[in-house]
C-alpha cells in the first residue's frame, strides 16, 4: 500500500468527523476523506463504486450508534458484500461505547480490525495508519 490512503469516515457526529478529518489531514496520510452520516448512505457508495478501486475507501472508521443503519446493521451488509470488492478495505469501530457487550460484538466479526473507544487521538490515527503501511 502507498501512504496515501482513501479514508472513509462514518460517523453522525459532524464534530467528530470535522475533528478527525482535520487530525487525519495534518498527518498527510490522506489520498481522499469522504464522510458519511449513517452507514446507508455509506453503503450505498460503496455498492455504487463497486468495481471502482481508485474511489473506494483504503480504510473505514465506523461508529455504532447512527441513526437509518447503525454500525453493527452497516456490518451486517458489508459482509454480504464484501466477496464482490477486489480492493482489501480495513474496518476499524469507532465509539464513546465502552459497553462490553458492545466491544464483545465488535471483535466477533471478523472483519473489524480494531475497537477504539473515543475520543480517538492523533497518535493512535499515526498508529493505526502505519499499521496499515505493513499490510
Amino acid at each position: 500500500m502507498s501512504n496515501q490512503y482513501n479514508i472513509c469516515i462514518i460517523d453522525d457526529d459532524d464534530i467528530y468527523q470535522y475533528t478527525i478529518t482535520k487530525i487525519l489531514q495534518s498527518l498527510k496520510l490522506n489520498k481522499k476523506i469522504i464522510a458519511f452520516s449513517d452507514g446507508e448512505e455509506a453503503l450505498d457508495f460503496l455498492i455504487a463504486n463497486l468495481y471502482n478501486d481508485d474511489e473506494l475507501p483504503d480504510v473505514i472508521f465506523l461508529d455504532i450508534n447512527m441513526p437509518i443503519m447503525d454500525g453493527f446493521q452497516f456490518m451486517e451488509e458489508y459482509v454480504k458484500l464484501k466477496p464482490k470488492w477486489n480492493k482489501k478495505i480495513t474496518i476499524y469501530m469507532v465509539s464513546s461505547s465502552v459497553d462490553p457487550v458492545d466491544i464483545e460484538r465488535a471483535k466477533n466479526i471478523s472483519e473489524i480490525s480494531d475497537y477504539i473507544i473515543k475520543p480517538i487521538k492523533a497518535g493512535e490515527l499515526q498508529t493505526i495508519m502505519a499499521n496499515l503501511q505493513r499490510e
